[in-house]
């Protein structure tokens, strides 16, 4: 958080912009991701009252007996709750740290390597959105349909969905590639306590029950009304207006979700605010422009040069959905410059925006992980997360994005 909030200063800088002009823009651009940011705050308070009705111990432990001993069925469920959350029940990256930690005793068992785990929840949290258009999907689609048509290339969310399927490939071989062949070995991990063990029935209650109808109105109600924030509150009011959980732990849980989302969503509004001072200097617009004559006319070329570009930018800001309309602006007009169709240019489009999301020390897709995998202080946020998911992740967008061009 502080390397963004200082990275932003020299940007502005090296711009010639005063110090009360940077830290204005700065703070203004901190609004661009404020919804974001409360919607973390209100999912996180969602999901310290599934910790408290005890409903994750139980999904946790009905995970350790469906898994028996295969640490690949185990990757194999975090990976599809980690989808789920983008689309069905969209908390996004707050079930991780409620979910992981009951399975860290069991993943040391198996010796599982974190690395693994990290590539697993990481594929879960980007993949869905680029691919399906519900839930998280349906905002980045609309967002990516909307600025490249209001920047002249008439996009609906129908050609993103059916273009962008191609990228799903590319991540799903990353993710093969992951637990396969580079965190196949086994790895040797301290059996190192990190909170109280509470022994709970397998049993589901009546609380339980109240929780997932919660869960699922706070979908509906984020699908009906656009609004992940107001999905997440009707969610809590279910839960305490039925006093599954007692309305007076409203303050600890509100508290928790705090402690447990508090800092992604700070490091968000940075990130936001550190994208808005980089977009004020016009340096994003000077390197397009310095790297066009490299492009030679060529689509491969200039495929290649826009996807750095956008990986440099989202590995920056931290997220794929606020780079969205900083480079709609610049790239759109190279697309129809270049004669590039509607299914390469939003691939190419697409690609850009994502790359960087996995791996990027500011993303949700690496924090939220680490929050899972590091209670007990063994997993490294930048050589455990970040750079396992950026290597698995970024590498096969940019080959699969430029494929696609070839190929469509």
């Amino acid at each position: 958080m502080l390397a963004l909030i200082v990275s932003a200063v020299v940007a502005g800088k090296v711009a010639g912009m005063h110090a009360e002009q940077i830290m204005d823009v700065f703070i203004k651009g901190m609004g661009q991701n404020s919804e974001t940011a409360l919607s973390y705050i209100l999912l996180g308070t969602f999901a310290a009252a599934m910790a408290h009705t005890g409903l994750a111990d139980v999904l946790a432990k009905r995970i350790v007996l469906l898994i028996k001993n295969n640490k690949f069925m185990l990757l194999l469920i975090l990976t599809l709750l980690a989808c789920a959350s983008q689309n069905l029940i969209p908390v996004h990256i707050a079930f991780i740290p409620v979910i992981i930690p009951p399975l860290i005793s069991v993943m040391n068992k198996l010796k599982l390597d974190r690395r693994a785990v990290a590539c697993a929840l990481a594929f879960g949290l980007v993949t869905p959105y680029i691919v399906f258009p519900a839930g998280f999907g349906l905002i980045f689609q609309r967002l990516l349909a909307d600025n490249m048509s209001a920047n002249g290339m008439k996009v609906t969310v129908n050609d993103v969905w059916q273009s962008v399927w191609v990228l799903g490939l590319g991540l799903l071989f990353g993710l093969v590639w992951a637990v396969f062949v580079s965190y196949r070995r086994p790895r040797e991990y301290k059996n190192i306590p990190f909170r109280e063990e509470r022994r709970r029935s397998l049993r589901f209650t009546g609380s339980h029950y109240i929780t997932l109808l919660a869960a699922i109105a706070t979908l509906v109600v984020q699908l009906w009304t656009k609004s992940l924030p107001l999905g997440a509150l009707i969610g809590l009011t279910i839960i305490f207006g039925t006093r599954a959980i007692n309305p007076e732990k409203m303050d600890i849980l509100i508290n928790e979700g705090i402690g447990l989302m508090g800092y992604v969503a700070f490091v968000m509004l940075v990130a936001a605010g550190f994208a808005g001072v980089l977009k004020s200097t016009g340096g994003i617009d000077n390197l397009v422009n310095a790297l066009i004559p490299f492009m030679m006319g060529s689509k491969l070329i200039a495929s290649f040069l826009m996807l750095i570009i956008g990986l440099f930018i989202t590995i920056g800001i931290g997220t794929s959905f606020g780079t969205i309309p900083i480079l709609a602006v610049l790239f759109v007009p190279v697309f129809i410059h270049l004669g590039f169709n509607t299914m390469e240019a939003i691939v190419v489009f697409a690609s850009a925006a994502a790359l960087g999301d996995a791996g990027s020390p500011a993303s949700g897709t690496t924090l939220g992980p680490t929050a899972g995998l590091n209670v007990d202080g063994q997993q490294d946020h930048i050589k455990d997360t970040c750079i396992p998911t950026f290597l698995h992740y970024n590498i096969p967008l940019i080959l699969f994005a430029i494929l696609a061009v070839i190929i469509f």
